[in-house]
């Protein structure tokens, strides 16, 4: 591991010398790419000084119990070594989870699509109660919500929702929200007060650069139409919405939000590339499902991942058997307990792969 830190640390100040070279200052490519390899590198960095000081504090105490001292002066360099052992400790584990491997996507914004599933307009009613989750959440991160796509039903549920968050580490953040979440209460429709299940799904896929998909004009079918709101009355009278179809793939997005054709043609390339890329992902993964199948889960929309109890204020992931009694400040968008758990979880199984290997 010290190996590895060393190395680390050496590229860090390498790129710190590259960046005041005026031959990478003048290059564009090299200086964004260089300047984020050192951000990415930071944190690791950061935490390997402080283990080099902490461990040199270390080895000076031992070196200083092995004097003559008084009593007094004995205790305290004994308390001392104590402290800085539990803090070497701290800081190994800290920098071995550090030095995990790095989802590329976890920096990535985020396209996100909530869908109501099984239970008609009160899965339609979840999905928004989900998105405006999402939305409050994505709000006190400072993140930005971009609606790309929604249609609506008669009580102002979603039957779909498409939307983009825009911040630093969106994806390394919601990457775990994707499957199935269903929700257990009683329906506005419901007339004899009786619990009902239904479900909504829950996609998010990391927003995807045009060299990182590249999408030929050759390749797509571009329809215009109408757009059209709750319960599928129009609400323009001209085509501005456009719907993309991948011909090759049969993929296809939707997009009517945006204020002009071009703007929804524009934002519905951009959902088609984020599908294209999940199918690629979900598909390189699926050939190593049995070796890396994480118990946060693989992604799949089909898989139920929570639970959401609101006669007893209760939400449950079953991926970690996590259950919180606070349903309403979950639904208020306070997610941080839920998605640290989730994060810990996956770091705590990287370690085990890693530790056998």
């Amino acid at each position: 591991m010290l190996d590895r830190l060393q190395a680390l640390a050496d590229r860090y100040d390498k790129l710190s010398e590259l960046l005041c070279d005026p031959d990478v200052a003048s290059d564009t490519k090299k200086l964004r790419d260089y300047s984020k390899e050192q951000s990415d590198l930071q944190e690791p960095y950061n935490a390997y000084m402080e283990y080099k000081e902490t461990l040199a504090q270390y080895e000076d105490a031992k070196v200083l119990q092995g004097e003559k001292l008084d009593d007094e002066m004995r205790e305290m360099v004994k308390l001392e070594i104590e402290e800085l052992g539990e803090k070497l400790e701290e800081l190994e584990e800290r920098v071995r989870i550090l030095l995990l491997p790095k989802d590329p996507n976890d920096d990535k914004n985020v396209i996100v699509e909530v869908r109501g599933a099984a239970g008609g307009d009160e899965a339609a009613l979840f999905a928004s109660d989900l998105y405006r989750m999402y939305n409050r959440f994505a709000d006190s991160q400072g993140w930005r919500v971009e609606v790309l796509d929604a249609s609506e039903n008669d009580l102002g549920g979603y039957k779909e929702i498409i939307f983009m968050i825009s911040g630093k580490g969106a994806y390394s953040k919601l990457k775990y929200e994707s499957g199935a979440h269903r929700v257990q209460r009683i329906p506005v429709t419901e007339s004899g007060g009786r619990i009902h299940t239904s479900t909504s799904t829950v996609a998010v896929m990391p927003e995807v650069e045009e060299v990182e998909v590249e999408i030929h004009d050759k390749d797509i079918r571009v329809d215009t139409f109408c757009s059209s709101g709750a319960g599928g009355q129009s609400v323009n009278t001209t085509k501005s919405a456009v719907r993309v179809t991948h011909i090759p793939t049969g993929i296809m997005a939707t997009c009517q939000d945006g204020k002009s054709q071009n703007d929804n043609k524009a934002k519905a390339l951009q959902v088609l590339r984020a599908r294209i890329y999940d199918i690629h992902r979900q598909e390189e993964e699926a050939k190593y499902a049995g070796e890396r199948k994480s118990k946060v889960g693989t992604g799949d929309r089909s898989e139920r991942i929570r639970t959401y109890n609101f006669p007893q204020s209760r939400v449950t992931d079953h991926r970690i058997g996590l259950t919180l009694h606070k349903l309403d400040t979950v639904m208020s968008g306070e997610m941080n307990e839920i998605i640290n758990a989730l994060t810990v979880a996956e770091q705590a199984e990287l370690l085990e792969k890693e530790n056998l290997a």
